[in-house]
Order: C-alpha cells, then sequence, then structure tokens
C-alpha cells in the first residue's frame, strides 16, 4: 500500500509540475477534523510537497477544535503549518480565512484540503475572483460537487491501476 501510495504521489507532482507556468503563490487550508483522521492518514508534509511541485506555498493553516491534543498541534507546527484552534465550528473559522486569501492579491491559488461540500461556494468565489483552486481530499466521502467545483482535484487516497 505504501509503494502505490508512493507512486500516487510522484504522479500527482509530476502532473502539477507540467501544468504551471511561472511559480504560483499558494495558500493552503486543511479541514483538520475532517482530514486528520487515522483512516486517512493524511500526512501534511506530502501535502506540502504536492504542492510545492506547483509553486510556493506562502499561507498553510491547519484548522482543528479545541479539543485536539498538544502533540497534534506540535506535529502541525513540525510540517510548517499554523495551528488554527477554534473554540466554535471549524468549517466557519475555514471558510472566513479562504474569503481572506481569495481578496489577497499576493495568492494566486487557493488551495482546500477537505472532503466537505459545505466548500464548494468557497471554491466558486475564488473562480469568481480570478484564483486559481486546488481541493485535496480522500475517500469515503469526498465530496463529487467538491471535486468538480475545482480546477485541479486530488484524493490521496485512490487506488492505482
Amino acid at each position: 500500500m505504501a509503494i502505490k501510495r508512493k507512486i500516487g504521489i510522484q504522479r500527482i507532482k509530476e502532473y502539477l509540475s507540467a501544468r504551471k507556468e511561472g511559480r504560483k503563490k499558494i495558500g493552503v487550508l486543511v479541514d483538520g477534523p475532517n482530514m486528520l483522521r487515522k483512516e486517512f492518514n493524511l500526512n501534511l508534509k506530502e501535502i506540502r510537497e504536492i504542492l510545492d511541485s506547483y509553486g510556493d506555498v506562502k499561507i498553510a493553516k491547519v484548522f482543528i477544535n479545541q479539543y485536539a491534543g498538544e502533540k497534534l498541534v506540535e506535529a502541525i507546527e513540525n510540517q510548517g503549518f499554523e495551528p488554527v484552534v477554534t473554540s466554535g465550528d471549524v468549517d466557519v473559522k475555514m471558510a472566513v480565512e479562504a474569503m481572506e486569501i481569495i481578496y489577497n492579491d499576493s495568492i494566486d491559488v487557493l488551495a482546500l484540503v477537505t472532503r466537505d461540500a459545505d466548500f464548494k461556494a468557497v471554491l466558486q468565489k475564488a473562480m469568481e475572483k480570478g484564483k486559481e483552486t486546488i481541493i485535496i481530499g480522500a475517500e469515503p466521502g469526498f465530496s463529487a460537487a467538491l471535486k468538480n467545483a475545482a480546477d485541479i482535484a486530488i484524493c490521496l487516497n485512490e487506488e492505482e491501476e
């Protein structure tokens, strides 16, 4: 399984590398409660490597709730992401941050790491404002509507053929 995953990540990086025109400036937001789950085995380092093959990550944040342990917060920081701890709804905080990126003229690409269809409207607004969009998710439960709303959709645990 690990070998298949490595091949898949390499293919994704090659695809993105071939697609880019100049170095894009990327803002990436990770939906912690939705994606940082044992069944997905999400590796933040892989996320950064994938996006680094497409451009320069300028904003990297992971949204987590107040029940996240100190070890998780430390692990997020060690991977070069900023942990954003919220006592309210993580999705709302992440959507607000996404809107700030959409209206930030120094960022070219909005990358979201989530499976949640609620972020479809955010992707549509980003595209409307001229941002490229990347959605990174995992199965099961990776919204088809979300995949279809983004310029680039990446499923991390998709089986290789």
